[in-house]
């Protein structure tokens, strides 16, 4: 099926008789007719549901969907983007170990690597595109487990040359994992230019009404695992299970839902599942007029006077427009605008406080439009060269487009920008 019937479609199937619409298994566990074959379930022998900590009938129909959108293999839907993040590097890297990360990655992302992981005795090595490939191999040792990115990097929207950095990843024997929540898999397929874990926050435009948390990790099933030992031998605490003779390709993902999600509980709720599974089927629809309304507000914003600049993937003239050309569908670069306001800092908080139908939230990426000023919200607890790397200036906007009426969008713009 192409994206689009995707988005409506996979996941779930009514049989003769049942609930046309996915419906809402709320319940902590299941009951079975023997101990022998609840048993199995434990021993991993056997496909099923034993209690919602590790999955769910509602859950697994969404994660289903993600996989079939993505073209994984399989995907975990965890209790926020963080979770999701978290998992996919703790579940390849353990104390003493280290990983490769961008440095202009989401404010808690960049928190979680370099304040909590460090304190688990892992460490994130940052780097910048700036840097050569040998610059960056510089930094990989034999402790090294993986590269992590985002697609399209929130606030800066720095596009990811997927291809490049996948090929030096595995040149060095480590997966890629790519963050993909501003682009959705409707804009992009990171597996399809050579990446191996998608990670989602899927609260942003998957969900789209800004009424659920939650994230999503996506195994692609075409890395190798042969230089990773918790993959490669038994698991003690499944009775010496090795995951990659028993799931083969799914290795990954099994581990991540059978022993991480089962030891941290960042279980998602079936109504959570529910709503998100309600978002993801306008998903594609979303996604372009999202595009388009930013692309039109990125070009009104160029032209005004109270502007002082304008970083948006889908401008002509922007340094990541070839990069959005190539692995974003039809160059289209989500809702996110960022740009600064003459009057620097001050500039940017009478736009903001000026705004009427605009709202300031903590968030970004849903159907209503919404602002923020990273540098003293999500990327607060940075210090300045962190807010430096991450190309985030004092007077930084993080714009987020909504699917109304594009004419209101400017015109509240505007006059918004009369105050700065």
């Amino acid at each position: 099926m192409k994206k689009e019937t995707i988005c409506v479609q996979a996941g779930y199937e009514s049989g003769n008789g049942e609930p046309r619409v996915l419906p809402i298994y709320q319940s902590t566990t299941y009951s079975y007719d023997s101990s022998e074959e609840l048993a199995k379930l434990f021993d991993l022998t056997k496909d099923g549901h034993m209690y919602s900590r590790i999955s769910n009938p509602t859950v697994a129909a969404v994660e289903k969907k993600v996989a079939e959108l993505e073209g994984g293999v399989g995907a975990m839907m965890t209790s926020s983007g963080q979770a999701a993040s978290l998992i996919s590097v703790i579940n390849i890297t353990s104390s003493g170990e280290n990983f490769l990360c961008f440095s202009n990655l989401y404010g808690g992302t960049t928190n979680l690597f370099a304040v909590t992981m460090k304190k688990l005795g892992i460490e994130a090595r940052f780097i910048d595109y700036g840097m050569s490939d040998e610059e960056i191999e510089a930094l990989i040792d034999d402790k090294t487990t993986l590269l992590f990115s985002e697609t399209i990097s929130n606030p800066s929207l720095e596009v990811l040359d997927i291809e490049r950095y996948a090929k030096l990843a595995h040149k060095n024997g480590i997966p890629l994992i790519v963050d993909n929540t501003f682009a959705t898999p409707i804009l992009c397929r990171p597996f399809e230019f050579g990446a191996d874990i998608v990670v989602h926050s899927t609260s942003k435009y998957m969900d789209g009404h800004a009424e659920v948390v939650g994230g999503m990790i996506v195994d692609s099933g075409n890395f190798d695992w042969k230089d990773y030992p918790s993959l490669t031998r038994p698991d003690e605490s499944y009775h010496g299970v090795i995951y990659t003779e028993q799931f083969g390709n799914a290795a990954y993902i099994t581990k991540a839902r059978t022993q991480l999600m089962r030891d941290l509980g960042s279980t998602p709720s079936p109504f959570s599942a529910f709503l998100l599974n309600n978002g993801l089927e306008t998903l594609h629809l979303r996604m372009e007029r999202h595009s388009e309304n930013a692309l039109a507000v990125a070009r009104h914003l160029k032209e005004h006077k109270k502007v002082a600049w304008v970083n948006y993937p889908g401008l002509e003239d922007d340094k990541n427009h070839a990069l959005a050309e190539k692995y974003l569908y039809k160059g289209y670069s989500s809702g996110v605008v960022s740009f600064g306001t003459v009057n620097g800092k001050k500039g940017a908080a009478a736009f903001m406080d000026n705004l009427k139908m605009a709202r300031i939230c903590v968030h970004v990426a849903d159907l209503r439009t919404c602002v923020l000023h990273p540098a003293s919200t999500t990327h607060r607890q940075l210090t300045d060269e962190q807010l430096e790397s991450a190309g985030i200036k004092p007077e930084f906007i993080r714009f987020s487009t909504g699917i109304e009426n594009i004419e209101d969008i400017i015109a509240d713009i505007d006059q918004a920008l009369e105050y700065v």
